[in-house]
């Protein structure tokens, strides 16, 4: 059964609180800009279609390979390096995959601006309301992640003589002032600069670890630990991939939403190479006492060094969570109206308030949580595993059935949709597994008595 419409006959842009007819694929550039959520943009005073791949691209790598690759030589000091390295390969993969279902799904559904408009087709308006209450929520987290990055960074620069309260305060100055642009394409110029600086980071790290390396270090090829032990170090490089709940947004930016998977092909093969080249080394040359972060690890000068170069990053990384928070909200609100396009009062006053509103959330708890930290873990272990991978096969899923002939496409087309049911599968697992080490974490650091205070310095 056949369940192609003609594109005219029906509004694309605009989803509301029932999931949309289903239609054709668009088969043409016209026409998905005819119906993506950003319409045509000729007369408009501000225009997001923007972005090229290549630019996009930058974003991407900006946005995921930042402060979670200082963990991966963790994770082999746990694991053994082949083990690990073994996953950071095939993570690597893995999430290539998702970010080809992912793209596939978008360039299907031009309205879909983000998972929230995903979960709309799938799940309908309760799928919509928690796949967008998801991504806000790992936006904030994840941009009180990088606060907290920002706050050992000029911690270790300045050898810790300030309340590491005001050193996050120091950092959310200009992560709020880079997250403010309206359109992405303001960040990613600024994001050439931020994947220079945690690329030279990385070499300043590896280099550094190398002219001083940890006398009478361990290596290990593998190691026999618990579940508990071993999962936790997993999840470093489980969630050192954890992007794509950017990638509807970045891609919604597009000048040509068909060259989105050139961009995910230059993020994925970098941050795979990257980060198995870094985990290596750093692991190497400092054993299996090697820190979280890693750069932590290393001699004071060379840890200065790389700390100091990374900076960039964090800011941009932080800022780009923020943007994707607040767009999410903004779009939402504005979606078809003329404050989206136009410099508007009332735009421009609630684009700042949302951007406000999320920078502070995120400053708020990365100090008055003790165990912000450890809620990041949970927030990724309940979203972005299911972003990054399980959610990705029932895009495929959905469109295969409705599309084709229901279940007998699913069954003429059985390895694809094999393999589509065990992405699902592996994101409940990461998610189910992830939530309960981190639970199991909090609890074992609280017995410990190794939890703060709040606003303490």
């Amino acid at each position: 059964m056949s369940y192609e419409k003609d594109f005219s006959k029906t509004d694309y842009s605009s989803p509301s609180d029932e999931p949309p007819t289903r239609l054709g694929a668009p088969n043409d550039l016209a026409t998905y800009h005819e119906h993506d959520v950003f319409g045509h943009e000729e007369n408009h005073q501000i225009k997001y279609k923007t972005l090229s791949w290549q630019l996009v691209a930058v974003l991407m790598i900006a946005e995921i390979v930042s402060n979670g690759m200082l963990s991966l030589p963790s994770s082999l000091a746990v694991v053994g390096i082949v083990p690990g390295l073994i996953l950071i390969v095939i993570l690597g993969i893995f999430a290539t995959y998702t970010s080809w279902l992912l793209v596939k799904f978008k360039l299907r559904h031009p309205e879909v601006h983000n998972m929230g408009d995903a979960g709309l087709i799938l799940f309908g308006r309760f799928g919509r309301e928690l796949l967008a209450f998801g991504t806000v929520v790992f936006a904030v987290f994840a941009t009180g992640g990088q606060l907290l990055a920002g706050q050992i960074a000029l911690g270790a620069l300045s050898n810790n003589k300030l309340c590491l309260m005001l050193y996050t305060g120091i950092f959310a100055v200009p992560t709020l002032i880079f997250s403010a642009p309206r359109t992405l394409d303001r960040l990613s110029w600024l994001s050439v600069p931020s994947v220079i600086s945690i690329i030279v980071a990385g070499i300043v790290g590896m280099v550094g670890a190398g002219l001083h390396p940890t006398p009478d270090r361990t290596i290990s090829v593998t190691v026999n630990t618990n579940f508990y032990a071993a999962f936790v170090s997993i999840t470093n490089p489980v969630f050192s991939y954890a992007g794509h709940f950017m990638f509807f947004i970045l891609v919604s930016e597009m000048k040509r939403p068909q060259d989105a998977m050139k961009a995910a092909y230059v993020l994925q093969g970098f941050a795979t190479t990257f980060y198995a080249v870094f985990a290596i080394v750093i692991y190497i040359y400092i054993g299996d006492g090697v820190l979280s972060p890693a750069f932590s690890s290393l001699d004071s000068v060379w840890m200065k060094a790389a700390y100091g170069v990374a900076i960039p990053n964090f800011l941009i990384a932080g800022s780009l969570y923020a943007h994707t928070a607040s767009k999410l909200f903004f779009v939402r609100l504005f979606r078809n109206s003329r404050h989206l396009h136009s410099h508007t009062f009332t735009g421009w006053f609630t684009w700042v308030v949302l951007i406000l509103l999320v920078n502070a959330a995120a400053f708020v708890l990365a100090v008055g949580v003790p165990i912000f930290s450890y809620l990041i873990g949970i927030a990724a272990s309940l979203f972005a595993s299911w972003y990054t991978y399980g959610i990705a096969g029932a895009f495929w899923l959905h469109d295969s059935y409705h599309d084709g002939d229901g279940v007998r496409t699913w069954r003429r087309k059985w390895f694809q949709t094999t393999l589509a049911m065990a992405t699902f599968v592996a994101g409940a697992f990461i998610c189910v597994a992830g939530t309960y080490v981190t639970i199991k974490a909090i609890v074992e650091a609280y017995n410990s008595g190794i939890v703060g205070r709040p606003f303490s310095c």
